[in-house]
């Protein structure tokens, strides 16, 4: 098998094919980080490397591998990177800003710890704007990310570092984090895999200044890789005090289940969307004829939901603003429109937060009492 096939297998491909001894962890981890060398200048995906540790890591892992009775995880000598968001032991992570450019973390956070106890090695850090703030990828510290689909477009944002690291084969596992679309946007833009878990499923430590909405989440080019990511990464963490008890479900086996049977409702517009492209209209309908084709019971509904779109800026701008407020001495590092967002929410009354709080605990019953239709 060449190196270049070797990018394009998935997660769950590799494990098998290392388990079986069929390819070694050292050559999965040496045909990535020679692709990411020949890709990423093109595409500005990852934004810092960590080759060096990441061959001394498959070194070991083949090590482990030829040994006898050594437990092997689920990910054993399979690559992983980590959005530049998410803290990384002895790995600078910068939060896409110049103000932190020198910041070098003393631990791991809880999915990256996850990701290496299950026998993931770490490749490296990918790109986002800063403190994720927006849905493309770009700040003053690395530059712009593009798409590998077409260099001219955006990847997404803000894990769009991690969707266009997936989508051009530079390593099959991803770690994102979704605020308000964060993985989620990405994800269709480059083609590729992610979702948004359950708040807390996946604990995150520490707290994001969109503490409140932000998740950590997998992106991949497959499902199975996403749920074996999810798998891994799930379960609770005393240091992230919403985390949630561990799941009852096995969510690789889950995959493999009949869906015949189920309620699937798919709504164009959540009874608030303003426009909808037809072209995406067309791909969501699609994707709801597939699944009546395994056997869903599929029925387009219109609930009559408020937006929550003012809620939701109050909330995420006003702890951005909080975070970044202490650093508005430095603009000049900051992203202007990024300025302008911190100095319109500090001039807010504190009641215009704490209302926004109100409203979305209200919002919740809209599809509380849908679900139990």
């Amino acid at each position: 098998m060449s190196r270049e096939e070797l990018c394009w297998l998935s997660a769950t491909e590799l494990a098998a094919l290392i388990r079986k001894k069929k390819v070694s962890p050292v050559e999965v981890v040496d045909a990535v980080l020679d692709r990411i060398d020949k890709i990423n200048p093109k595409l500005n995906a990852f934004v810092t490397l960590t080759a060096d540790d990441a061959r001394q890591a498959a070194k070991l892992a083949e090590r482990q591998l030829m040994g006898k009775g050594a437990k092997l995880g689920p990910l054993h000598g399979v690559p992983f990177s980590v959005k530049d968001l998410v803290i990384t032991r002895g790995v600078r992570t910068t939060f896409g800003t110049p103000l932190y450019r020198d910041n070098v973390p003393t631990e791991d956070a809880p999915m990256v710890e996850r990701m290496k106890a299950a026998g993931g090695i770490m490749i490296g850090k990918t790109n986002t704007p800063t403190f994720g703030w927006i849905g493309a990828t770009h700040n003053r510290l690395f530059g712009v990310t593009r798409n590998p689909w077409n260099l001219d477009r955006t990847p997404g944002g803000s894990s769009g570092g991690a969707s266009a690291a997936a989508a051009a084969g530079l390593g099959p596992l991803h770690i994102g984090t979704d605020g308000g679309g964060s993985i989620r946007i990405p994800a269709s833009c480059a083609g590729v895999f992610g979702f948004k878990p359950s708040y807390g499923r996946i604990p995150t430590y520490p707290v994001s200044g969109a503490w409140s909405l932000s998740h950590i989440g997998p992106l991949t080019r497959t499902v199975a890789d996403a749920a074996l990511m999810t798998q891994v990464g799930a379960g609770p963490d005393e240091r992230d005090q919403y985390s949630l008890p561990a799941a009852r479900v096995d969510y690789v086996k889950a995959l493999r289940g009949s869906l015949k049977g189920w309620r699937v409702a798919w709504s164009a517009d959540l009874g608030f969307v303003e426009a909808l492209d037809p072209e995406v209209r067309a791909v969501c309908a699609t994707a709801a004829r597939a699944f009546r084709e395994l056997g869903c019971r599929v029925e387009e509904v219109t609930p009559a939901w408020p937006s929550p779109r003012d809620c939701w800026e109050q909330i995420f701008c006003g702890g951005i603003a909080t975070r970044l407020a202490p650093y508005l001495n430095r603009r000049d590092e900051i992203e202007p429109g990024l300025v302008r967002i911190i100095e319109v929410t500090l001039k807010n009354r504190p009641t215009r937060y704490v209302q926004a709080w109100f409203d979305r605990l209200a919002w919740w019953q809209h599809p509380r009492a849908f679900f139990e239709k």
